[in-house]
């Protein structure tokens, strides 16, 4: 069986694999509709579930329109429609979806949610984000920063703000792929001390830096996310935007790096908090170039799951 829970439990060299074909599907679908199916078809006769407890714009239309370029089918799912883990059991939905899909990507809160799922599921299960991590967004990240860059091995990250999930991956894919990251934010943000291990024990650098501006010094790439959650109570928004105020990516931000640094964001953004406009529409920014990549990683990772 082969899920796809988080980039730090997969060989790298299955992770690689997974980038090389995105880029090559990418490449051969160059100037056709949208709607075209892919050559062959790999997912003719297959249909995927895409659950989502937490709403999405990226992770719905990404999954959906692959699986359709793929020629599959697709039946998506929402928290309301399934009460997942409230009344049936997770492991018994896990057990019930096995009978009617291929595949399962789920978008959801709880990492136990996504393992537990997994654990009982006889098909592949795919994790679109929980608030532990976010593999399928950084495959992306790494697809589109050596589209413009070339191999990531070596590179130096930084990471500004919050250490949240995406963060947690991203430090996941430093340790596989390679490349030293820096984080930048405040302390009572830290990111996830078991990612940090996890990337130094692969030999890579990871620094804790307060300072946003000596953090950027070097840095072939900036990323950030948003400082807040659509559940955060106001008061906790305020809190957050005084905390995080000193680490916004701007062009004093970029500036200091003292190179062509690319910026990303994962999107949605709150532009003028995390990040200015002139950034974020600036000549280094590759936010849409990643938006378009989750499409071909994920169709990828897809393709990963079911051997094809």
């Amino acid at each position: 069986m082969r899920h796809f829970l988080d980039l730090h439990t997969l060989p790298p060299e299955e992770l690689r694999g997974i980038l090389t074909q995105a880029a090559a599907m990418k490449t051969a679908r160059t100037g056709l509709p949208r709607g075209t199916v892919d050559d062959g078809a790999p997912f003719e006769g297959r249909m995927v579930a895409l659950i989502f407890e937490k709403p999405s714009t990226r992770t719905r239309v990404s999954f959906d329109v692959g699986a359709r370029q793929l020629g599959g089918q697709t039946l998506v799912l929402s928290g309301k429609d399934m009460q997942l883990g409230h009344g049936e059991t997770i492991a018994d939905t896990a057990r019930v979806l096995s009978r009617y899909v291929d595949l399962i990507m789920i978008r959801t809160f709880e990492e136990q949610t996504l393992v537990e799922l997994a654990a009982h599921s006889a098909v592949p299960v795919i994790n679109g984000l929980t608030d532990a991590s976010h593999p399928c967004q950084i495959m992306a990240d790494i697809l589109t920063f050596e589209e413009h860059r070339g191999p990531i091995t070596g590179a130096k990250v930084v990471w500004a703000g919050d250490g949240n999930n995406v963060c947690t991956s991203f430090l996941h894919a430093a340790g596989q792929f390679g490349f030293d990251l820096t984080f930048t934010g405040p302390e009572v943000l830290d990111p996830n001390p078991d990612a940090v291990a996890f990337a130094r024990g692969r030999g890579v650098t990871v620094t804790i830096e307060r300072d946003p501006l000596k953090a950027a010094e070097g840095a072939d790439l900036i990323v950030t996310d948003t400082w807040l959650s659509m559940h955060d109570p106001e008061s906790a928004r305020q809190r957050r935007h005084a905390l995080l105020r000193p680490y916004q990516v701007n062009n004093a931000l970029m500036a200091a790096t003292g190179r062509e640094t690319l910026f990303m964001h994962c999107l949605p953004a709150h532009r003028g908090e995390e990040a200015t406009d002139t950034v974020m529409d600036g000549p280094h920014s590759v936010i849409f170039d990643e938006a378009e990549n989750r499409l071909h990683a994920q169709k990828a990772i897809m393709r990963w799951c079911l051997r094809l």
